[in-house]
């Protein structure tokens, strides 16, 4: 989800900078609602179950987006079946480019000995390389966000209208190495809880993290469980109205950036020197584990790894210095 998101702000320029040219967005049905209000763009969803399944499914997609007059294609993923339909196009005499992941860079900054820390290229610069290949120079310096969006009335009914300071909280993450200790997100929530002037929206996914997220909100009329209420569009509609959004490194802290929503993020095995650092956002906003007490951080890319003794490194970000940082940014 977090792949998806940041192409968003990179595409969203693009059709700015360049209303003459059509875009074509290849990707899961879920995630169209990323793209809606982008001007120019279409989206095609991939149905990799049944039409563009296997080998012989990626060459219908190929012949599917032939018929669509497509003149270059941008890969922005670069993973096998990218690479295939790419590959189609390419021998059809259109011109490619892919993204470059910078592997060699994530290494260095990730592994034990010899570790580089050195904050490595962006995922929107290596997104806008790939637009410069095919001949578009993309300018991010001064981007332009989408409008708060109108709140449907099946919004309304869970948040009520807004009076407060609308403040978010995606406490998962795909992997737990990126998950804040429960016990202390509860105490951050219950701080921030305590101020009459916030309503804290919770989000997540699935039976297990909604059992939490109630759990979290126990006891607190100004906190919510948004998880399993909404559908995606709709939970991107409630965020784009957030005052902040707090977020691990994962896929809501992307939605929020693509949305121009405030953010603190908050990092365990993984470091923002990866090149995910959420789009026009600033590294002191982004609170990252001790490296004093745990020097190998950061020990992952994607925090998919697990390393001895490292277990409870997100425990070296104080609960007040991530309450503070959320009230010095609602200020600011």
């Amino acid at each position: 989800m977090g792949d998806v998101a940041m192409t968003v702000p990179v595409l969203r320029a693009f059709a700015a900078q360049y209303p003459d040219v059509k875009l074509t967005v290849v990707s899961r049905p879920f995630f169209k609602p990323f793209f809606n209000g982008i001007p120019n763009l279409d989206f095609v969803a991939i149905d990799l179950k049944e039409r563009h399944k296997g080998f012989l499914g990626l060459v219908r997609l190929y012949k599917d987006l032939k018929k669509l007059g497509i003149d270059a294609v941008a890969d922005l993923h670069n993973v096998l079946r990218s690479k295939i339909v790419r590959t189609l196009f390419a021998l059809g005499g259109k011109k490619t480019a892919s993204v470059d992941k910078g592997r060699d860079g994530k290494k260095a900054l990730t592994r034990a000995e010899n570790k580089v820390f050195k904050p490595l290229k962006p995922m929107f610069e290596r997104h806008k390389e790939v637009f410069r290949q095919l001949g578009f120079e993309i300018d991010l310096k001064n981007p332009v966000f989408p409008e708060k969006a109108s709140l449907t009335p099946e919004i309304l009914n869970i948040t009520g209208i807004k009076n407060k300071k609308w403040i978010g909280v995606a406490p998962f993450a795909q992997y737990d190495s990126k998950v804040y200790p429960q016990d202390m997100m509860q105490q951050v929530i219950d701080r921030l809880s305590e101020n009459q002037e916030y309503a804290v929206f919770l989000f997540g996914g699935g039976n297990k993290e909604i059992e939490i997220l109630n759990q979290l909100a126990k006891g607190k009329e100004n906190v919510i469980t948004v998880a399993g209420k909404l559908k995606l569009e709709e939970e991107i509609k409630l965020i784009s109205n957030l005052d902040l959004m707090l977020s691990m490194d994962s896929g809501n802290s992307h939605i929020a950036a693509m949305l121009g929503i405030k953010l603190i993020t908050l990092w365990g095995a993984t470091h923002p020197y990866a090149g995910f650092l959420p789009f026009n956002q600033e590294l002191r906003t982004a609170l990252v584990s001790d490296r004093e007490k745990y020097p190998l951080l950061p020990t992952s890319v994607y925090g998919n790894k697990k390393v001895e003794g490292y277990e409870d490194a997100m425990r070296s970000i104080p609960v007040e210095k991530v309450v503070t940082a959320i009230q010095d940014e609602l200020k600011g």
